[in-house]
Order: structure tokens, then C-alpha cells, then sequence
């Protein structure tokens, strides 16, 4: 995996995690599911890029 994709990944498990605290913090639970589907995506996006990586050697 790149470094830049694993970045872009964190980055955007961080934003999801923001994104789902703000949520709990302000009562939106449509803003706090929609942090938890952020950080779902990064987590599946990393999963490929893991498995493409196996793939490689």
C-alpha cells in the first residue's frame, strides 16, 4: 500500500471519527451514523489496498 493512500485513509477514519463525535455531542444521530460510514469506508478501503499488497509479493 502507498503511503499517500494509507494517509488518505487515516485521514479520513479521523474525519469520520470527528464527524461522529460532533454528532453524539450535539443529539444528530444522522450526523454521528454518517461518521461511523466514514470511518466504515476507510476501514474497507484499507482492507483492499492490504489485500492488493498480498497480492504483490
Amino acid at each position: 500500500m502507498g503511503t499517500q493512500d494509507k494517509l488518505r485513509n487515516m485521514a479520513e477514519k479521523a474525519a469520520g471519527k470527528a464527524k461522529e463525535a460532533a454528532g453524539k455531542a450535539t443529539g444528530d444521530r444522522t450526523m454521528a451514523a454518517e461518521g461511523r460510514g466514514k470511518q466504515a469506508k476507510s476501514d474497507l478501503k484499507q482492507a483492499v489496498e492490504k489485500v492488493k499488497d498480498v497480492g504483490k509479493d
